[in-house]
C-alpha cells in the first residue's frame, strides 16, 4: 500500500511538472506573438514614410521550370502591370557561391533575361538588370557583413542543406544571405516576392535593417515578404510528388522546363507518378500525384480546380495526362518561340539589360552615398542636413573628440568625423544628390540605343 501511495505521489508530481512546463511554454509563445505583433505594427508605422517599392531576384542557374514560371514570373508580371515601382534582378553574384563554368554562366544569364522578357516583363515598366553590373550590391554587402554576427547566420538552415555534399565549403555560401539582404536594402524595397523557403532570409534582412536604423538613424524600411502564388507554390515533382518541382532535381523527368520541346513535355507528363485509381480527383494529401496534374492543368488554362475535375469525370488518369500535356504545350509554345527569338539577337538583349542597369545605378549610387556617409566611410566634408545622426553616435563622437589631443604640426581631420546635429543646422554643405552627382559619374548609353519594340512584346 505504501509503495502504491509513493507511486501515485510521484505520478502526481510528474503531471504537475508537465502542466507547469506546458503553461510556461504557452506563456512564452503568447509573449513572443504579442512582441511580434507590436514590432509589426511599429514597422508598418515607420514604413509609411517610404514609397512602395518591390524588389526580387532570380539566379541564372539552368533553365526555368514550370513551377518558377507559374509561381514567380507570372506574379512579377502582375505586379509590374499594376503600376508598382518594381525592380527585378538576375543575381549572378549569388550563383558563384558554388563553382560555375564561366561560359555556361554567361549563357545562362542571357537565357534568363530572354525568359523574363518572353514571360511578360517589360523593360519600360520594370527595372531589369544583372546584379554584377551594379557594384553597389557588393559595397553594401560588405558593410552588412560587418554588422551581422556568425551566430545569426548559423541559425539559417539553407547553408547546412547546400553545403552537405561539399568537401571544401566556400565562405560565400555561408554569407550569401547577407548579400541577399543587401540586394533588398540597396533599393529600400518595402515588399519582396519570395517562396516560403526564403522567409528566414527576409527575417535576416528585417533584422539588419533594424540594427542599422537603431545605430545610424532611420534609413531603411522594414521589408515585407510577398509569398508566391499559393496554387503554383504547390506544383510538385512529376516523379516524386512529396517534394517541390526543382531545377536541381537529378531526375530530368521530374521537371517541365519552359524550353522543353512539345514531345519532351508530353513524355514527361505521361510518365508522371500517379496511383492505381483511375478517377481524376483533387485530394492533395491522399492522391498527391494526380492532384499535382490537376493544379498544373488549372494554372495553365486559368480554370478553377473544381471545374477542371468536373470536366475530367468521364476519363481515366491515362487520358487525363494527355489532356494536361496538350494544355501545357499550348501554353508554353509562344513563350518558347519568343525566348528563341531573343537569344538570336543578343546585341539587343544586352542593350535592354544595360538600360536596366543604368536605372538601377541611379538609385543605388544615391542610396550608397547616404549609407557610407552615415557610417563614416569616404572623404565627404560633412554629413548632409537631410541625414539624421542617432543620439548614441553623437555622444560617442563628442566624448572621443574631448579625449583627442592634436599633436604639433599634425593635420586636424575634422571633415572626416561625424558632426553633431546642432552643428549641421549651422552649416550648409553638400546634400546627398549633389555628392552623388559630383563623386559618382553615371553610365550613359549612346543616344542611338532605344528599346527595340520586338524585345518588349508580351505573350498573352
Amino acid at each position: 500500500m505504501r509503495r502504491l501511495s509513493l507511486q501515485k505521489m510521484t505520478l502526481a508530481r510528474k503531471v504537475s511538472a508537465m502542466i507547469l512546463r506546458r503553461h510556461l511554454m504557452t506563456s512564452q509563445v503568447s509573449k513572443s506573438s504579442t512582441k511580434e505583433a507590436m514590432q509589426s505594427k511599429q514597422d508598418d508605422k515607420e514604413n509609411q514614410k517610404y514609397p512602395r517599392k518591390i524588389f526580387s531576384g532570380i539566379q541564372p542557374t539552368g533553365q526555368l521550370h514550370l513551377g518558377n514560371y507559374l509561381g514567380a514570373l507570372q506574379k512579377w508580371t502582375e505586379m509590374q502591370n499594376s503600376g508598382d515601382d518594381v525592380c527585378y534582378c538576375i543575381v549572378d553574384m549569388h550563383s558563384i557561391t558554388i563553382p560555375q563554368n564561366p561560359a555556361l554562366l554567361r549563357e545562362n544569364i542571357f537565357e534568363m533575361a530572354a525568359t523574363m522578357f518572353a514571360c511578360g516583363l517589360n523593360p519600360e515598366k520594370s527595372t531589369i538588370y544583372v546584379q554584377s553590373t551594379v557594384k553597389e550590391h557588393a559595397e553594401l554587402g560588405w558593410i552588412l557583413n560587418c554588422m551581422c554576427t556568425m551566430a545569426r547566420l548559423g541559425h539559417l538552415p539553407q547553408f547546412k542543406e547546400k553545403s552537405r555534399n561539399l568537401k571544401d565549403i566556400p565562405l560565400g555560401l555561408y554569407v550569401y544571405p547577407v548579400l541577399q539582404a543587401a540586394d533588398i536594402m540597396l533599393f529600400k524595397a518595402t515588399h519582396v516576392p519570395v517562396g516560403e523557403d526564403q522567409l528566414q532570409h527576409i527575417q535576416l534582412t528585417q533584422h539588419l535593417s533594424r540594427i542599422f536604423n537603431t545605430k545610424y538613424g532611420a534609413t531603411f524600411p522594414i521589408c515585407h515578404a510577398v509569398i508566391e502564388n499559393h496554387d503554383a507554390a504547390r506544383i510538385r515533382s512529376l516523379r516524386n510528388p512529396s517534394k517541390k518541382m526543382s531545377k536541381s532535381d537529378l531526375d530530368t523527368k521530374a521537371t517541365i522546363n519552359i524550353r522543353d520541346p512539345p514531345e519532351v513535355i508530353v513524355e514527361k507528363i505521361k510518365k508522371a507518378v500517379t496511383d492505381f485509381t483511375s478517377d481524376v480527383t483533387y485530394e492533395p494529401n491522399v492522391r498527391p500525384g494526380v492532384s499535382n496534374l490537376v493544379v498544373i492543368h488549372s494554372m495553365v488554362t486559368n480554370t478553377p480546380i473544381d471545374k477542371v475535375v468536373e470536366e475530367a469525370k468521364s476519363i481515366d488518369t491515362g487520358r487525363y495526362k494527355l489532356r494536361v500535356a496538350d494544355a501545357v504545350v499550348e501554353h508554353l509554345k509562344p513563350i518558347r518561340l519568343v525566348i528563341d527569338d531573343h537569344l538570336q539577337r543578343k546585341d539587343e538583349l544586352i542593350q535592354l539589360l544595360e538600360m536596366g542597369a543604368e536605372k538601377a545605378r541611379q538609385v543605388a549610387q544615391e542610396n550608397i552615398v547616404e549609407i557610407k556617409q552615415k557610417i563614416g566611410l569616404g572623404i565627404f566634408q560633412t554629413i548632409p542636413q537631410s541625414i539624421e545622426v542617432s543620439s548614441d553616435l553623437e555622444s560617442t563622437t563628442s566624448t572621443t573628440k574631448e579625449n583627442q589631443e592634436q599633436q604639433p604640426g599634425e593635420m586636424k581631420i575634422e571633415d572626416m568625423s561625424i558632426v553633431p546635429k546642432q552643428k549641421l543646422r549651422q552649416e550648409k554643405k553638400l546634400n546627398t544628390t549633389q555628392t552623388q552627382q559630383n563623386l559618382a559619374p553615371k553610365f550613359k548609353l549612346k543616344d542611338s540605343i532605344q528599346t527595340p519594340p520586338s524585345m518588349v512584346k508580351k505573350v498573352s
